[in-house]
């Protein structure tokens, strides 16, 4: 970790104030990241999202927001808790989340600090981290007296691991905080590095491929009026996605599932399935689910003509169909957002934390900030607790970025809000 500045030449004596709150309140943070990271809130612990919300909700509550609880019921989740302080002044828009992957029948369930800088624990860096550091940056603006200056909406999801459906209603409020405001922060881990931020992140859509073939003894097939199977059809689509889509750059596309057979049962919220066949009759159903990750909307669009145009070459006597579902967005690498990421850079160097450059976004998956491409002047992701384990039972908090990241994002709202 870099060594620290000298404050009396680098900072003002108002961003010298926000560096000595966070140092004095770090022992603060340090407890409620524990006691948030010890309520579980995998996403579909409806109950246990709620709780971690009422915790963070009281906290903004001491600050002067005024907060409220956006029920989940319409899109089958637990709520969002939503946010706002102040009406006048620069428009930020503060994005976290209160989920995790690690459901209640997880066997990683506690917090543990396994040195003065380390702590294991579910969701500590996926984010319950962030969202304390989150706190932490708007408690130290206040307590230097500049919180007044900007205009501040929080949007804490309930749903990020795993979206409510329809996503349109499940981000609704989300949108339409980012069509107000003027910067997003987004307060994620990244890639676990400090010297990393995120300007751009990929998009991220489900797709189903739905095959079929006509049944038969198996010593038939190949055989022109018999064909070749929905096993052989969906392993002919899967190969050709491989060699005609997989050199595009920062273009992904994985098959998480496949079920083949005579018959086949697929629950896609659940994400299983079962499968009935034989080995001497030719399968007459195949279904594949996958997700596929794009870098812009236009690079969406075009892969998934190239797709659809790979799925219509049926082998004989089978037929296929791709229906791809809605996703998170792409958060385009904008010239605003190089901005604010220079911005951000020049924080950085100012409390003797060193440069900060883009990560590779191959490295970081999709977020929620990506909701707010294209509505607002930048955004900046990547801000939160670095560690390292993401979405396993190794997750690790580095410790040592908790007041790190609370001063760079403090600052830099500052300095937002003095431009």
């Amino acid at each position: 970790m870099a060594a620290a500045v000298d404050q009396e030449s680098s900072l003002t004596s108002t961003e010298q104030q926000i560096v000595r709150f966070i140092d004095e309140h770090n022992d603060e943070a340090m407890a409620l990241l524990e006691r948030v990271v010890n309520i579980n809130s995998g996403t579909m612990n409806l109950a246990g999202v709620q709780e971690v919300g009422a915790i963070f909700r009281a906290e903004f509550d001491a600050l002067g927001f005024k907060t409220r609880w956006i029920d989940g019921a319409a899109f089958g989740r637990a709520g969002h808790l939503m946010a706002r302080r102040g009406g006048s002044g620069l428009h930020l828009l503060l994005i976290g989340h209160l989920d995790t992957v690690f459901e209640v029948d997880s066997p990683f369930q506690r917090y543990e600090q396994i040195s003065p800088s380390r702590a294991y624990g579910p969701g500590a860096t996926d984010m319950k981290g962030g969202d304390v550091i989150m706190l932490q940056a708007l408690a130290a603006l206040r307590a230097a007296g500049v919180l007044d200056d900007l205009q501040i909406t929080v949007m804490l999801t309930g749903d990020e691991e795993k979206s409510g459906r329809p996503l349109v209603l499940a981000r609704q409020h989300l949108v339409e905080a980012a069509e107000s405001a003027r910067f997003a922060l987004g307060f994620e881990d990244g890639d676990g590095d400090p010297r990393t931020a995120v300007i751009s992140r990929r998009g991220a859509v489900r797709w189903k491929l739905r095959t079929t073939g006509r049944p038969a003894h198996s010593s038939q097939i190949f055989q022109h009026d018999i064909g070749f199977g929905a096993v052989f059809e969906a392993a002919r689509i899967l190969n050709e996605f491989r060699e005609e889509l997989s050199r595009e750059e920062y273009l992904t596309f994985n098959p998480g599932l496949i079920l083949g057979g005579t018959s086949v049962q697929f629950d896609s919220e659940q994400a299983r399935g079962t499968a009935f066949g034989k080995n001497n009759v030719i399968t007459a159903q195949a279904i594949v689910s996958g997700d596929l990750r794009t870098i812009s909307p236009e690079q969406l669009t075009e892969i998934q003509s190239r797709m659809r145009t790979i799925v219509a070459r049926s082998l004989p006597q089978t037929t296929a169909e791709i229906v791809f579902n809605d996703g998170y967005p792409p958060l385009a690498p904008t010239q605003g957002n190089r901005e604010l990421l220079a911005l951000y850079d020049e924080v950085s160097r100012s409390l003797g934390f060193g440069p900060v450059e883009a990560v590779d976004p191959r490295k970081a998956g999709a977020a929620d900030v990506s909701f707010t491409s294209g509505r607002v002047e930048a955004a900046l992701d990547g801000l939160g607790l670095m560690g390292e384990g993401g979405h396993t039972e190794q997750e690790t908090a580095d410790l040592r970025t908790l007041p790190m990241q609370a001063k760079r994002a403090a600052i830099l709202m500052y300095r937002l809000s003095q431009r």
